[in-house]
């Protein structure tokens, strides 16, 4: 198994992520007002306490180029 930083990752995706949480709340609450910066910020902590600093994943969920 491959081990993977979840919260490096988790920043390198802000922008898709942040995107993809507004479209979330959207899709389940329309008309909700959101801020994506705050919802994002409150996501990465939740994965910081919920997850470990370095995940394990099967291999075959990375492709290192």
């Amino acid at each position: 198994m491959a081990r993977v930083q979840i919260e490096q990752i988790v920043d390198h995706l802000s922008s898709d992520i942040r995107r993809a949480l507004g479209a979330a709340i959207e899709e389940t609450l329309p008309g909700a007002e959101c801020d994506q910066y705050a919802l994002f910020r409150a996501f990465k902590r939740a994965v910081r306490r919920k997850c470990n600093q370095w995940e394990q994943v099967p291999d075959r969920f990375v492709d290192a180029e």
